[in-house]
C-alpha cells in the first residue's frame, strides 16, 4: 500500500471527499474495492475520460480493487447536461457502446491477482426491475427537495430547456448502482469528476439509509479545462477519441504535442505515470528550455504509448519527423502518412501542374510570383527535396503510395496535395 491520497493531492486529482479521514485510514487498512462508472452516450471515450481512467488504474496499483462500471442502463438516459436534453439511443445502439468501451478501459487494468479488476454492467440489476419495485424500492429514500439542488438539475431549471424526468431521476439510478455494487462485491468507494458530485453523494445518501452501519466514501476529481477558458479534450476538428477510428493515433498524438504551456505541467502530473522526481525534472527542463516541448513530448508519448500502444506511437512519432525532414516519407505506411496529411492543409487535384502552382493552389504562398521567389530562394521541398527550378513539375513515380505530395515552404510551412487521376507529369 502507497499513501494514495498524498499521491493525488500532489497530482492535483482530490477536489472533493466525503471524510477526508475516514478514507484516510480505510485505504491504509485496505485494500479497498472501489467503482467508477463510465456512460456509454458515444462509441468511444475520449481524452477527458482518461482522468477517471487513469484514476482507477493508480488506486489499484496502490493495492486497490476496481469495479468498472460501463453502463448499460443509465447509457440509456443519461446524466443531466448544463444546457439541454440528451437524444436518447435505442438500446441496441447502447450495448454496442459498451461493449466497445469496455474494451478501451480493460487495457489499464489487470484482471489477475488478489486485487484483480472486475468489469461490471448496471443493466444487470435493473434490466429485470419494474417501474413499481424501482419507485417503491429505490425512489422512496430520495427527497425531491434534495435533488433540486443538485448543480446539474439547478442549472437546467434555470434554463428554458427544463428539465424532463427521465434525465431527473438518473441520480436514482446511479445511486442504485453504489447500493447495489456494495451489497454485491462490498464496495465502500466511488471515484468521478467533481462534476458529478450530486450523484457521487446521492449512492452514499441511499446506502445509509439503507445499510445504517455502512462506511462509504466517494472522492470527486478537479474538471479540466484549458488556460484559455476552453474545455479540456477539444481540438480544432472537435473531441480526441481514444478510437482510432475517430481520432487517428496521429492526430491523438499532435493534440498532446501541441498543449499550451500555461496546462502542460498540470497535464503531466494528473495524466502521468512517471515518478515526482520524473514530473519535476521534466517541468525544470520545461521552465529553461520551453521551446524544446519537452514536457508536450514526454506526455504525447506516454499517452499514445498508452492507448495505441509502442508500434503505433513509434510510427506517428516517424512521420512526425518525416513531415519536417528528419526521416524518409517513403518509409511511411499508408495509414500513418494519410493520418499525418489529413491533419495539413491540402487539395486535391487531378493533374500534376508546376510546383509553383501547387504550393500557391495549396496556400503555402500567396501567389505564383510569391512561389517563384520561394524556390529561388531555396525554401521550396516537395517530399523533403529541395526544389532548385521554378519551371519543376513532380513526376508520377514521386507520389507516395501513388497518392500524395508533401509540400513545404521553409522549416515548418507544410501542406498537402493529393493527386485523384494522374493525366500529365
Amino acid at each position: 500500500m502507497t499513501d494514495i491520497v498524498d499521491e493525488l493531492k500532489w497530482r492535483g486529482l482530490f477536489a472533493l471527499s466525503t471524510d477526508e479521514d475516514a478514507l484516510r485510514k480505510a485505504l491504509a487498512d485496505g485494500p479497498v474495492t472501489f467503482y467508477c462508472g463510465f456512460d456509454p452516450t458515444a462509441a468511444s471515450l475520449h481524452v477527458g475520460h482518461l482522468v477517471q481512467v487513469l484514476t482507477v488504474s493508480r488506486l489499484q496499483k496502490a493495492g486497490h480493487r476496481p469495479l468498472a462500471l460501463v453502463g448499460g442502463a443509465t447509457g440509456q438516459i443519461g446524466d443531466p447536461r448544463p444546457t439541454a436534453e440528451r437524444t436518447l439511443n435505442d438500446p441496441e445502439t447502447v450495448a454496442n457502446w459498451v461493449s466497445r468501451l469496455r474494451g478501451q478501459i480493460e487495457p489499464f487494468l489487470s484482471f489477475e491477482g488478489e486485487n484483480a479488476a472486475v468489469m461490471v454492467n448496471n443493466l444487470d440489476w435493473t434490466a429485470g426491475m419494474s417501474a413499481i419495485e424501482f419507485l417503491r424500492d429505490i425512489g422512496k429514500h430520495f427527497r425531491v427537495n434534495k435533488m433540486l439542488t443538485k448543480d446539474s438539475v439547478a442549472r437546467r431549471l434555470e434554463s428554458q430547456e427544463g428539465i424532463s424526468y427521465t434525465e431527473f431521476s438518473y441520480q436514482l439510478l446511479q445511486g442504485m448502482d453504489f447500493l447495489e455494487l456494495y451489497r454485491r462485491y462490498g464496495c465502500t468507494l466511488q471515484t468521478g469528476g467533481s462534476d458529478q458530485w450530486g450523484n457521487l453523494t446521492a449512492g452514499i445518501d441511499l446506502i445509509h439509509r439503507l445499510e445504517p452501519d455502512a462506511a462509504v466514501h466517494a472522492v470527486g476529481t478537479p474538471l479540466m479545462v484549458k488556460a484559455d477558458g476552453t474545455k479540456f479534450g477539444k481540438s480544432e476538428s472537435g473531441a480526441v477519441w481514444l478510437d482510432p477510428e475517430m481520432t487517428t493515433p496521429y492526430a491523438f498524438y499532435q493534440f498532446w504535442l501541441n498543449v499550451d504551456d500555461r496546462d502542460v505541467s498540470t497535464y503531466m502530473r494528473i495524466l502521468s505515470f512517471k515518478s515526482r522526481e520524473e514530473l519535476e525534472e521534466i517541468e525544470k527542463l520545461t521552465e529553461e528550455r520551453p521551446q524544446a516541448r519537452a514536457a508536450q513530448r514526454a506526455l504525447a508519448e506516454e499517452l499514445t504509448t498508452l492507448v495505441h500502444g509502442a508500434d503505433q506511437c513509434a510510427a506517428v512519432i516517424a512521420a512526425s519527423k518525416a513531415l519536417f525532414g528528419q526521416g524518409e516519407l517513403g518509409d511511411l505506411d499508408e495509414a500513418t502518412l494519410s493520418a499525418a496529411l489529413s491533419e495539413l492543409p491540402r487539395v486535391q487535384v487531378s493533374e500534376l501542374g508546376p510546383v509553383v502552382d501547387l504550393l500557391a493552389e495549396v496556400g503555402l504562398v500567396a501567389s505564383k510570383s510569391a512561389a517563384r521567389r520561394t524556390v529561388k530562394e531555396g525554401g521550396a521541398y516537395v517530399n523533403n527535396a529541395k526544389i532548385t527550378a521554378e519551371d519543376a513539375v513532380p513526376s508520377r513515380d514521386e507520389l507516395l503510395h501513388g497518392r500524395w505530395l508533401v509540400l513545404r515552404r521553409g522549416k515548418k510551412n507544410l501542406a498537402a496535395v493529393e493527386v485523384t487521376e494522374v493525366t500529365a507529369g
